[in-house]
């Protein structure tokens, strides 16, 4: 209930209190990070309607670039305004230089490890890993034994979900190495911001992220297996309809390739060709944005319309490049994620820079008895779903969630695993007239073709609702600008 007598909140970002969690911009009340000092003194300068007339133009900004995502299931609409926060994160140097490190050690070991289940499973034979574990992951692909992309890379876009602790530690949650979206409002966040807070922006050295269209042209360009001329690269969508269709449209018209779907596509004299006014014309590289299961019908789900007939075969005589490659979503089962570390030590013989959040696998059954013991304060996961779906956080569930859960992990105990609740890092959001604390994950972007590329910086996804541990679009969250400084 509001009293009459309250006074409103300050505006003021000095009066900001982080809490008892980690905080992006702040060491403690009213003391920013050194590398969050100009932005807070800009912030601080402006009264409460210049920075509501800013976040404003930000959002109506995104709204005519038609920054939008769908959310399957929702009656209200299709289409929705990706929330956006105008006051940005800071990663400070030596921060992101740690990131970087740990980033690449991890797709390098990724990739190797793609590499072998396809082809010698040493890691599977030396019992690192389970074998059970692979082979019952949907997205391991028999099919693709012995399958040779280019430069022996498997996975050429990824998108690594961390999080940073109360001490500001980093870990990694997710891996995302079958069709990570998101990048598309990185860009678009900086190009608002830079406008929106031109004087911070500049004065605070943040690396660019504006050359990425053209670093992922780059990446894919170098993986067709013509290279004595200009390769054509397309972006494979399922369509319209799709979540990140906005992405797919925006990422093709920056790198300059078209936009197809798989009716566009045919295979003729085992290769892909693009159906175009002037005829077929040879496709050298696709950039798949949909999944495994719908690239060729003749391949795998018989029933798809989104992919094209005969694709892998075309795939396997090495007349087209697909990235990411067939196969790779073995990596994205959460189960397998558990045994990264292990990955890195096995195929590096170093251990993991970035660690995994600690994890319960609840087929063994040990872990299991613990996970059903304690459903209320831990975090469970369905093994392949995304988007904050077949989720669980125990600490914020009522028992009936509790209970459906219970029965879901008896009956396929392989199919989830489990975390505890970690105490997310957080950063100032502007409501209405103050500041308040919101947890937040970050997904860097890597490319990988013949060389790796990572984006400074990446989404910072934001729980907008108070108190939510839920970053994902779909369950209610925003965006923030992420600013990687240089020095």
């Amino acid at each position: 209930m509001a009293y009459p007598f309250q006074m409103e909140v300050s505006l003021s970002l000095f009066s900001y209190s982080p809490g008892e969690f980690f905080d992006e911009l702040f060491e403690g009340p009213g003391k920013p990070r050194p590398g969050a000092r100009i932005l807070v003194e800009r912030l601080d300068s402006l009264n409460h309607d210049q920075l509501t007339l800013r976040q404003q133009a930000a959002e109506l900004a995104l709204l005519n670039m038609g920054i939008t995502f769908n959310v399957y299931g929702d009656s209200a609409g299709v289409e929705k305004i990706f929330p956006f926060d105008i006051i940005p994160r800071i990663l400070e140097k030596e921060a992101w230089d740690h990131v970087d490190r740990g980033l690449r050690q991890r797709i390098t070991a990724l990739n190797l490890f793609l590499d072998d289940l396809y082809h010698d499973q040493k890691i599977l034979k030396d019992g690192v890993i389970p074998r059970f574990v692979i082979e019952s992951s949907k997205g391991f692909l028999a099919s693709c034994r012995g399958l040779n992309p280019p430069h022996g890379t498997w996975c050429h876009i990824a998108g690594i979900d961390l999080v940073r602790d109360e001490k500001g530690e980093f870990f990694v949650l997710e891996d995302n190495l079958r069709c990570p979206s998101g990048v598309s409002y990185v860009l678009e966040n900086r190009q608002v911001l830079k406008r929106i807070l031109p004087t911070a922006f500049q004065k605070s050295k943040v690396q660019p992220v504006d050359d990425y269209p053209a670093r992922l042209l780059d990446c894919l360009t170098s993986i067709s297996p013509e290279q004595s001329q200009r390769p054509t690269v397309v972006l494979l969508t399922p369509g319209v309809y799709n979540a990140a269709y906005f992405e797919h449209a925006f990422l093709a018209q920056k790198m300059g390739v078209e936009l197809v779907e798989g009716r566009d596509l045919v295979v003729l004299n085992g290769e892909v060709c693009m159906r175009t006014t002037r005829g077929l014309q040879r496709v050298d590289v696709i950039y798949r944005r949909i999944d495994d299961d719908f690239l060729d019908p003749n391949e795998f789900r018989s029933d798809s319309m989104l992919g094209v007939p005969g694709l892998m075969e075309a795939y396997r005589n090495g007349t087209v490049a697909i990235a990411n490659a067939p196969g790779t979503g073995v990596a994205d089962d959460k189960v397998v994620y558990a045994f990264v570390p292990q990955v890195v030590k096995y195929y590096l013989g170093e251990e993991a820079v970035l660690p995994n959040v600690p994890t319960y696998l609840c087929w063994e059954d040990s872990q299991r008895q613990h996970v059903l013991e304690n459903l209320d304060s831990l975090v469970v996961k369905a093994a392949n779903e995304s988007g904050g779906y077949g989720m669980l956080i125990g600490p914020h569930s009522t028992s009936e969630q509790r209970e459906e859960f219970r029965r879901k992990i008896e009956a396929n105990p392989r199919n989830y695993i489990a975390q505890p609740t970690v105490s997310l890092s957080r950063a100032p959001v502007l409501v209405e007239d103050h500041f308040e604390g919101r947890h937040v994950d970050l997904r860097p972007y890597i490319l990988s073709g013949k060389e790796t590329y990572i984006l400074p910086g990446g989404l910072t996804r934001v729980a907008l609702t108070k108190g939510s541990l839920v970053v994902n679009s779909s369950q209610g969250g925003g965006s923030k600008d992420t600013w990687v400084l240089s020095q």
